[in-house]
C-alpha cells in the first residue's frame, strides 16, 4: 500500500472512530437529562377512550427505552379534537423532550384545512415521535335506527353524536354530508368518545362516525356481539377484512369523480398514521431521534404486546420519520384539493 493509501485508510479509520465516540457521547447526554425525570405524556382526548388506551399502554412500556429510563406520567387534555392538546404541547410545553403527546390525527390536519388563523402551530414543524397503527373509523348507528344500509344511512336524518371542530367524528359526517349529499343532524360538543358513546347508549343521539374500529372492538364488543348498534360503513383508504366478509362499505368507494376521491383523500389518508405521537418542534435532534427510537422498541416490548392483545388493540406501527412523510406528503397536494376539503367540512 503506498503511504497516500495508508494515510487515506488510517484517516477513515479515525473518522469511524469519532463518529462511535460522538454518537456514545450524544447517547450519554440524552441519558444524562432524562435520568432521574418525568416525562409527561399528554393525551389529547378524554380518559377512557381509544386513544387514551394507547397512550397509557405507550407510558407504561416507552421509558425503559428512553436512555436515563425516566418515569413516564400521563395526563387527558381533551378539547376540540386534541387540538388544545397539540398547541399545548407546541406552544406551552418545555420544549426540551420532556413532554409528549398522544393526539387524533386531525389535530395535524387543523392548520391546512381548519379554519384559518384558529390554530397558531405549524404540524410540519412537529417532532412526529411514532404512530402505534394505521387506524380504520367507522360509522355506527342503533339497530333500533330505522335506517338500515350505508345508503339508508346516507338519505336519513340521522342524529349524530361529535366532539367539536377538529374531530373525527364532527368532520367526518360534515365530509359525507357535503360529498353525498348526505342529511346527517350533527350534535357537536362531546369531549370525545367515550361520552359520544354513552350518548349513544342513552339514546341522546342514534350514532357517530369518525369513531376508530379499535376504540369500538374494545370498548364495545358486546355491542356489535349483541346487535344493539349497526357497522353501516368504513371510513379509510383502506378496509378490514372482518368489516369486509359482514359486508360494511368502504366510503372511499362511493366516490365516483377524481374530485371526490381527492376531497376523501385528504382526510382519510392521515389515518395512516392512526395513533399519532408527537413531540414540540423545538426538542433537540438527539432527544427526538432518542425518543422515535424508544418508541419503535416499545412497540415490540412483549409485555405491551401482550397487553394490546388482551385489550384487543392494533399494533402496526410506523416510525416518526414515516409519519413526517406522509404529513409532507398531505400539505403537498394541489390546492384546489385542498380547498375542497376544507369547504367539505364547513372550515373559513
Amino acid at each position: 500500500m503506498t503511504n497516500r493509501g495508508t494515510g487515506l485508510a488510517l484517516a477513515t479509520l479515525f473518522m469511524g472512530l469519532m463518529s462511535v465516540a460522538g454518537g456514545a457521547q450524544a447517547q450519554e447526554e440524552v441519558a444524562n437529562f432524562y435520568r432521574g425525570k418525568n416525562v409527561q405524556m399528554i393525551v389529547g382526548s378524554s380518559a377512557g377512550g381509544g386513544y387514551d388506551l394507547y397512550g397509557r399502554l405507550v407510558a407504561r412500556a416507552i421509558g425503559k427505552y428512553i436512555p436515563g429510563n425516566p418515569t413516564v406520567v400521563v395526563s387527558n387534555m381533551a378539547g376540540a379534537g386534541s387540538i388544545v392538546a397539540t398547541q399545548h404541547i407546541a406552544i406551552a410545553a418545555p420544549k426540551d423532550g420532556s413532554v409528549m403527546g398522544a393526539i387524533f390525527p386531525g389535530a395535524l390536519m387543523e392548520p391546512l384545512i381548519g379554519d384559518k388563523g384558529k390554530v397558531k402551530y405549524d404540524a410540519r414543524k412537529l417532532s412526529m415521535i411514532g404512530s402505534a397503527n394505521n387506524e380504520l373509523y367507522v360509522c355506527i348507528i342503533r339497530a333500533d335506527a330505522p335506517q338500515k344500509t350505508f345508503d339508508d344511512f346516507l338519505k336519513g336524518n340521522v342524529l349524530i353524536g361529535a366532539s367539536a371542530a377538529g374531530g373525527s367524528t364532527r368532520d367526518f359526517p360534515l365530509l359525507l354530508n357535503s360529498v353525498f349529499n348526505a342529511n346527517f343532524k350533527i350534535v357537536s360538543g362531546y369531549p370525545g368518545s367515550t361520552e359520544i358513546l354513552l350518548a349513544i347508549e342513552k339514546g341522546e343521539v342514534q350514532g357517530t362516525c369518525g369513531v376508530g374500529w379499535s376504540t369500538i372492538s374494545v370498548q364495545k364488543s358486546q355491542w356489535v356481539k349483541d346487535k344493539f348498534i349497526r357497522i353501516v360503513a368504513q371510513e379509510g383508504m383502506r378496509s378490514e377484512p372482518q368489516l369486509d366478509k359482514e359486508g360494511v362499505p368502504l366510503a372511499y368507494s362511493y366516490a365516483k369523480t377524481k374530485e371526490q376521491q381527492q376531497v376523501m383523500q385528504v382526510h382519510y389518508e392521515p389515518l395512516t398514521f392512526g395513533r399519532p405521537f408527537i413531540a414540540a418542534a423545538e426538542v433537540p435532534t438527539e432527544r427526538v431521534e432518542a425518543l422515535r427510537a424508544a418508541f419503535m422498541k416499545s412497540m415490540a416490548d412483549a409485555d405491551l404486546k401482550s397487553e394490546a392483545e388482551r385489550l384487543k388493540l392494533d399494533i402496526s406501527p410506523i416510525t416518526g420519520a414515516e409519519m413526517a412523510q406522509v404529513v409532507n406528503r398531505i400539505y403537498d397536494l394541489p390546492q384546489s384539493a385542498i380547498e375542497a376539503a376544507r369547504a367539505a367540512i364547513g372550515s373559513k
